[in-house]
C-alpha cells in the first residue's frame, strides 16, 4: 500500500474514532487527496480545517521531532537503530517507493582496460550490509568493454537465478525491495525495462557521483532526484554505493 494512502487513512480511522479535530492538521509531506480529507474532517468538526506541510519554523521542527520520536519507538521493538529506521524511510518518501525497502540490493562493474569484466551485487538488509549474500559474477558474454550490457547479464541471471530458487534458503531466492545500480540515467534505462519484460515489479534507480567520486544525486528515468539534502537517505545511499564500489 502506499505510503501516502497509508497516512491518509490513518488520519481519516484516527479522527472518527474522536470527537475532538483541531482547526489545523501538520503533515511532513502533501497527500493526493487532501482536499477530500480536509472537507471530511471539516464536516467532522463543524468548521473548516487546514492541512498544512510546513517548510520552515517552529512546525517544521515539530514535524522533525515526531519522526525521531517514532524512529526511536521503532528501535525499541526492532533490531534497527533509529537512524536506520529514518534512512529507510527517507529513502522510501523520496524514491515514492510503495513501502519501506528491506532488502536493498546494489550492483558496480569493474574491468580491467576494458578486459576481464566482473560484476559485484551487495546486499543490504534493514539498512545494513547482509555481507553472507554478497555475489560477483563473471562477465560471460562480451569480449569488450559495455558496461550497460554487461549490467543487463547480471540481472538477468540473478533474475533467473530467483526463478529457479524461489522458496529456498538460497540468498538468490529473495527478491529485493530496491535495485540501486552504480550509473547514472543510461544505467537505469538500460536495467528497468529488462527487470519489467521478465516479469518483475521492482523499483530500479542508479546512484550518480561527482567528480570527487562522492555520491551526488539518485538517477531515474530521465531526470536525477537530489539527495545531498536528505541526510539519512543520503548517509544510506553514499555507504551503499562506497560498499558496492569497494566490494
Amino acid at each position: 500500500q502506499d505510503l501516502r494512502s497509508t497516512k491518509e487513512e490513518f488520519i481519516l480511522r484516527y479522527y472518527s474514532l474522536r470527537e475532538f479535530v483541531p482547526k489545523q492538521v501538520t503533515l511532513d509531506e502533501e497527500l493526493e487527496d487532501a482536499p477530500l480529507l480536509a472537507q471530511y474532517l471539516g464536516e467532522q468538526k463543524g468548521q473548516k480545517v487546514v492541512l498544512h506541510v510546513p517548510v520552515k519554523g517552529e512546525q517544521r521542527q515539530l514535524i522533525l521531532m515526531a519522526q525521531k520520536n517514532a524512529a526511536e519507538r521503532l528501535s525499541q521493538e526492532t533490531k534497527r537503530t533509529g537512524k536506520e529506521i529514518a534512512a529507510l524511510s527517507e529513502l522510501a518518501q523520496l524514491l515514492g517507493l510503495p513501502h519501506t525497502p528491506k532488502f536493498i540490493e546494489s550492483y558496480d562493474i569493474s574491468h580491467f582496460g576494458g578486459a576481464d569484466m566482473v560484476a559485484g551485487m551487495v546486499v543490504f538488509e534493514d539498512g545494513r550490509p547482509l555481507k553472507s549474500a554478497y555475489k560477483r559474477f563473471s562477465i560471460k558474454t562480451l569480449d569488450i568493454q559495455d558496461d550497460y550490457a554487461a549490467m543487463r547479464e547480471v540481472l538477468t541471471r540473478r533474475l533467473n537465478r530467483y526463478t529457479q530458487e524461489k522458496g529456498t534458503d538460497s540468498s538468490f531466492g529473495i527478491l529485493p525491495d530496491l535495485i540501486l545500480l552504480d550509473g547514472g540515467k543510461g544505467h537505469v534505462n538500460a536495467i528497468r525495462p529488462l527487470v519489467e519484460e521478465m516479469g518483475f515489479d521492482i523499483p530500479v534507480f542508479g546512484m550518480v557521483k561527482d567528480d570527487k567520486h562522492r555520491t551526488r544525486a539518485i538517477a531515474a528515468d530521465g531526470s536525477e532526484i537530489a539527495v545531498t539534502s536528505f541526510r539519512s537517505a543520503y548517509t544510506l545511499v553514499s555507504s551503499i554505493q562506497e560498499e558496492v564500489h569497494r566490494f
